[in-house]
C-alpha cells in the first residue's frame, strides 16, 4: 500500500517558504502515529526541512536530482521509481512531502491521510494537487476544535482509492 500523509489548509496550501503552514502539535502526533515502522519516502525540500534530521522508527528516503546528497540514516534514490522499488517489500509506505512527490505520486497513492485544517493561509507557496472526489472513498473522519495547543480547527480525514 501506497499512502500519502498530508495537512491542507481550505486554499489547498501545504506549505509556505519551504516549512510547514503552522505548528499543530496534534497533527505531528497523528502523523507519527500513522507512519511509525513504515517507510517514508520525502523530497530533499522536505527532508532539509526537518529538524533534527532522519525521522526515528522509519526507513527515510529522500528523492533527489543531486547526484552528491548524502545524509545520516537516509537511503537516497534520484527517481521516484527508484523510492518505491526501495520500499517495494514494506507493507505500506508514506509519501510525506514536497508538493513536487506529491503531485508525481498522486496517480500512484491507494490512501490518503488528510489533516484538513481550517484555515486560509494566502501566503503559502506549496499546493497539494487537486483531489477528483469520484476517485476517492471516505473511511474515516474526525473533527477537532482549536485548544490552548493547536490553534486551528482541524479534522483528521483517510480516503480511499475507488478500484
Amino acid at each position: 500500500m501506497l499512502g500519502a500523509i498530508v495537512v491542507i489548509a481550505e486554499n489547498g496550501a501545504i506549505g509556505n517558504k519551504g516549512g510547514l503552514l503552522c505548528h499543530l502539535p496534534a497533527d505531528l502526533k497523528h502523523f507519527k502515529s500513522v507512519t511509525m515502522g513504515c517507510p517514508i519516502i520525502m523530497g530533499r525540500k522536505t527532508f532539509d526541512s526537518l529538524p533534527k534530521g532522519a525521522l526515528p522508527g522509519r526507513l527515510n528516503v529522500v528523492v533527489t536530482r543531486n547526484e552528491d546528497f548524502a545524509a545520516p540514516d537516509v537511503v537516497v534514490c534520484h527517481s521516484i521509481d527508484e523510492a518505491l522499488d526501495a520500499t517495494a517489500n514494506a507493507e505500506k509506505r508514506f509519501v510525506i512531502g514536497g508538493a513536487q512527490l506529491y503531485a508525481a505520486t498522486i496517480d500512484r497513492v491507494d490512501e490518503l491521510h488528510l489533516t484538513l485544517l481550517h484555515a486560509t493561509f494566502p501566503e503559502a507557496d506549496a499546493f497539494f494537487p487537486a483531489i477528483i472526489p469520484e476517485q476517492w472513498r471516505e473511511v474515516s473522519r474526525e473533527g477537532h476544535k482549536a485548544d490552548e495547543r493547536n490553534q486551528f480547527d482541524y479534522t483528521f480525514v483517510t480516503l480511499k482509492r475507488v478500484e
